[in-house]
């Protein structure tokens, strides 16, 4: 840039300096040499301007400030709702059923995450003879994390496959035989669960219960100490894509009080489920049974088992066959149910009871089930 100047002067002055005499040179090489001294000075100080802008660094961008997230409707402090509606017709030669129509159980259901720590759920029951009851109502962890989750208050025990589903769950009206003669129907407890999950490709759980012994085998009894402990293992995986499986094998062991001796009883449980590419929507099978013991130093040995299969053969319709035994006293139930939705059912049910004192008892059931409100997910 600097040549280009200095030849752009020259080229004016050129002419001027012919045309002019030979005294006059010197003065023109002189303001030449001024203005290339000039114009090398500006160069300068605009290179150094280039040079201090590059050197300076870019101005960080402003970060924009994050949009406000808008809360959840109808979550944040109100609990989720749910009920459970039931009623029921029975025709039965044994008076000691409750025959002709009634309102079956009904269940009131409310559960919510308390904080990132723990969830609550509790579920009140409500019979036919206008009476309330805690069903269960327990707090359970949700990040202990190494697959430990603790579980206190009151609840169905982990104990065989039945005993933990609520009874709009059952894929029949009354629960079996062994059930009812050795759990009394169903076993719940005052106390903690501890539960473990294997890091294990294959389902492994553990759980173990400390609690009171609220209900029969146990007695109720105040004491320090523990009524009644628990412990169930369980395992279970795929078979391809359509089926699956799960089995286990649990222990009940309840403390006696002044008047009956300690009681345990072990529970063996297995069950098959079958979906067709594992989509159950349309058609599904499953086959499950249990095997009950119960031992006890002031009451005879008791024993009893049942097996029982449901197929779906189209959408919403349902038929099942169950069959059981309690020592020598046995039973075959078959049931048929419709579901419009997943949120109703109506069962029709026949059954052929020859444990009953009046002989053998033909039974007929006719139930409606209806949810209302939210409702979580089953377990398998």
């Amino acid at each position: 840039m600097k040549s280009v100047v200095a030849a752009a002067c020259l080229a004016t002055l050129a002419p001027l300096a012919q045309a002019q005499g030979a005294p006059d040179i010197q003065a023109l090489r002189e303001e030449i040499r001024q203005l290339r001294e000039q114009y090398e000075a500006r160069i300068k100080a605009l290179e150094a301007k280039l040079d201090a802008a590059q050197a300076q660094p870019a101005a960080a961008a402003p970060v924009p400030a994050p949009a406000p997230v808008a809360a959840a409707p109808g979550k944040g402090f109100n609990p989720q709702l749910s009920l459970n509606l039931s009623g029921l017709y029975s025709r039965s030669r044994n008076p000691s059923l409750d025959r002709g129509f009634s309102l079956g159980e009904s269940e009131l259901g409310l559960s919510a995450n308390i904080d990132p720590w723990f969830s609550g759920f509790a579920a009140i029951s409500f019979s036919p003879d206008n009476t309330a009851s805690v069903e269960e109502a327990y707090v359970q962890t949700t990040s202990l994390g190494k697959g430990f989750t603790v579980k206190a208050g009151r609840f169905f025990s982990s104990i065989g496959y039945l005993n933990s589903q609520h009874a709009h769950v059952w894929d029949f009206v009354d629960q079996p035989l062994a059930y009812q003669a050795l759990l009394g129907e169903q076993y719940a407890d005052d106390g903690v669960q501890v539960a473990w999950l294997a890091p294990t490709d294959t389902f492994l759980e553990l759980r173990g219960e400390v609690g009171r012994g609220r209900s029969f085998p146990g007695t109720n009894t105040s004491r320090n100490g523990a009524g009644a402990t628990a412990l169930s293992l369980h395992s279970g995986g795929d078979i391809g894509e359509s089926s699956s499986w799960r089995a286990g094998v649990s222990v009940l062991n309840a403390r006696g009080d002044d008047t009956t001796s300690s009681t345990r009883v072990w529970v063996a449980d297995g069950v098959w489920k079958w979906a067709p590419n594992g989509n159950a929507t349309r058609t599904n099978f499953k086959v499950q049974g249990e095997y009950l013991r119960s031992v006890s130093d002031d009451r005879p040995t008791q024993s009893g088992w049942y097996t029982q299969a449901i197929y779906q053969f189209m959408r919403g319709w349902r038929v099942g066959l169950r069959t059981e035994r309690l020592e020598d006293d046995r039973k075959n139930s078959v049931m048929l149910d419709w579901s419009p939705s997943e949120f109703s059912r109506v069962r029709l049910q026949y059954a052929r009871d020859r444990s009953s004192p009046f002989g053998k008892d033909n039974q007929w059931f006719l139930q409606y089930m209806m949810s209302l409100g939210a409702h979580g997910a089953h377990g398998f």
